[in-house]
């Protein structure tokens, strides 16, 4: 099995707790920065890489990254990486923890990533680091999802209670604070069966909490999440972010060439007009799919990048199903997030 070994963490805390069903639960790892101070400074920065050598793909990106950041320590780098199976996958992990300590990264596997330098494929590593005082960063992870080899046809009823109960123990395992704003989850439970895992989330944050995320690449082989420098299957991660910020989503579906063209420059124009305070980062979960239909990838960015501009940091990556504003008829208008596919799902950080 392809599994990094566990680290000490340092000044930060890693905590087993058993939530919702008793003692006999299985055990949630809780990570917790410090609190963040109110009006303290918030560094948020994106950086990626690509080279068919996966550890100096992870390397050259975490280098980039830890340049951006300055003097800054990122309290969580999120890892979005594209390499065809579990050693390269491994080594690109490796790389990023040869910058940064392995208690900070967390992340999955994808079928790409984007950000304001451009559109990345196959043996890529994108990256973005959140830190500074004025933000804190907690994470947790669920394990042995049991949903593995299930399928919608012929398991739907069983993958809908073990989703909810994992996404409600996931979501409890982050615990809360008074300055939360949004939650990021990253699963190994592509769409649809994404929406089940968001609902038992939403039994704990509750329905109009912001959460935002993607599912992991669904391909044989392809199906990681990374936890503090290790790599899991059959898992979900999920971190919150608190401080005195502001978040706006936007969600926004699409299956043809211009139409994903479209619809992301209406969905950045609109999560970017939901507030006047000033952007300091931007986090954009994209369906492969939508990426599928483009004749040229970066058109899509270009499009971003009419309503964002070019300075704000992006932090985007291509998934198997997406977490945010549904855009479909049927809809639920009680939730502000749903598990879908064929969207992209904008989320701008302001202050």
């Amino acid at each position: 099995m392809c599994r990094v070994k566990k680290v000490a963490i340092g000044l930060l805390v890693l905590i087993s707790a058993c939530f919702l069903s008793g003692c006999g639960a299985l055990s949630v790892d809780k990570y917790v920065a410090p609190d963040a101070v109110s009006g303290g400074d918030i560094v948020m920065q994106a950086a990626a890489a690509q080279d068919a050598d996966p550890f100096a793909a992870g390397r050259a990106a975490a280098q980039a990254l830890k340049d951006k950041m300055g003097s800054t320590a990122p309290h969580a780098v999120i890892i979005a990486e594209c390499f065809e199976d579990c050693a390269d996958k491994n080594r690109a992990l490796k790389g990023v923890c040869s910058v940064f300590p392995r208690r900070i990264v967390f992340g999955f596997a994808t079928y790409g990533s984007f950000s304001q330098a451009g559109c990345l494929d196959v043996d890529s590593v994108g990256l973005t680091g959140i830190g500074g005082d004025g933000i804190s960063v907690s994470a947790a992870i669920r394990e042995n999802l049991g949903i593995a080899g299930l399928t919608m046809e012929a398991n739907e009823s069983e993958l809908q209670s073990r989703l909810r109960t994992d996404g409600a123990e996931l979501a409890g395992g982050i615990g809360r604070r008074p300055d939360d704003r949004l939650l990021v989850v990253m699963a190994d439970a592509h769409s649809p069966k994404n929406q089940f895992l968001v609902e038992g989330v939403q039994q704990v944050v509750g329905n109009k909490f912001p959460i935002t995320g993607g599912s992991a690449n669904k391909n044989a082989g392809q199906t990681y999440v990374y936890y503090q420098g290790q790599m899991y299957t059959d898992s979900a991660i999920a971190l919150m972010l608190s401080g005195d910020f502001k978040v706006s989503l936007s969600g926004r579906q699409a299956k043809d060439n211009a139409k994903v063209i479209s619809s992301a420059a209406d969905g950045a124009a609109e999560a970017m007009a939901a507030s006047t305070a000033k952007p300091f980062g931007v986090l954009a979960y994209n369906c492969a799919g939508r990426k599928g239909k483009l004749d040229n990838i970066s058109d899509e960015l270009a499009a971003i990048q009419s309503e964002i501009g070019k300075t704000i940091p992006l932090f985007g990556c291509y998934c198997a199903g997406e977490i945010g504003p549904a855009d479909t008829a049927e809809k639920n208008t009680k939730v502000l997030s749903s598990g879908v596919g064929w969207h992209l799902m904008f989320t701008v950080l302001r202050r």
